[in-house]
């Protein structure tokens, strides 16, 4: 219940149903600490794009289409949870993503 309310208000301010991922970490005299994460990329583009989910055959339709500066956005706000050394690697990491949901990137 203790971990519930520090989560709550914790992510207050952050948008409804928005899934947040969390690191938590619970000592043997049972207190704990927890860290929150940014939403993952497939949220960003599922909400960039205006769908609920990507494509239903990804490689052989179209499920939404993203632009490259909304694709760059949703970099720079992943970066401190992507495992890339510059902004140029987490933007083709967010393209990848984004061709495996099913969705277009428009240059």
């Amino acid at each position: 219940m203790e971990f519930c309310k520090a989560f709550n208000a914790s992510t207050e301010s952050l948008e409804k149903n928005m899934p947040i991922p969390v690191v938590i970490t619970v000592f043997s005299d049972k207190s704990f600490s927890f860290i929150t994460k940014t939403p993952p990329v497939s949220f960003y583009l599922k909400k960039a794009a205006g769908k609920d989910k990507g494509s239903s055959e990804p490689g052989r339709t179209v499920g939404g289409s993203v632009k490259i500066k909304q694709i760059k956005e949703i970099a720079e706000n992943k970066m401190k949870d992507l495992n890339a050394a510059n902004i140029e690697g987490a933007i083709e990491m967010v393209k990848g993503s984004a061709r495996s949901m099913g969705l277009e990137v428009l240059e």
